[in-house]
């Protein structure tokens, strides 16, 4: 891996951590507004960007979550839902319609986290809680942020040019 392209990396995998210690608090809840899921947009650009977006979704579980298999069940949940729109680049060729894809994808994907809470989650907002209502409060959650990160991260790489910056 070139040293630009790890740096990089450490630098997204930075603001990731960063991003969800500033709202920390709204992150971790039954309704997730986790705006450091705006960065999983990055692979819609350039499919190096996994490698930071991994990096940060495990540090921020390490470091945030209540919930310890949140490593593992949130790391699974970025690992698969970016590869499958990594993989989508080779049917999909309009930036904006693969950020929607990405959207869907990490939205449905959702049901993986809701599954983690579900089973092994003791916080006392979640007990009762049917699945079916945790996985549509979490995957809201992950669509109305990753929706609102799609023009964003359009007009940001209108100045930075996501692309060819790895």
């Amino acid at each position: 891996m070139k040293i630009k392209t790890l740096t990089t990396n450490g630098i997204i995998a930075a603001l990731y951590v960063a991003v969800t210690f500033l709202i920390a608090p709204f992150g971790f809840t039954l309704i997730q507004f986790r705006i450091s899921e705006v960065f999983n947009h990055l692979v819609v650009f350039n499919k190096k960007y996994i490698f930071g977006i991994i990096i940060g979704v495990f540090v921020a579980n390490l470091l945030f979550s209540p919930i310890a298999v949140d490593i593992i069940f949130g790391v699974l949940h970025s690992a698969l839902a970016l590869s499958i729109t990594i993989f989508s680049a080779k049917f999909i060729k309009s930036i904006f319609k693969r950020m929607l894809f990405n959207t869907v994808t990490f939205t449905i994907l959702m049901i993986i986290i809701a599954f983690q809470l579900s089973l092994f989650a003791d916080i006392p907002e979640f007990h009762g809680l049917p699945f079916l209502i945790i996985y549509l409060t979490l995957a809201i959650g992950e669509f109305v942020v990753m929706a609102i990160g799609i023009p964003i991260m359009i007009a940001l790489n209108k100045r930075l040019n996501f692309e060819k910056l790895i």
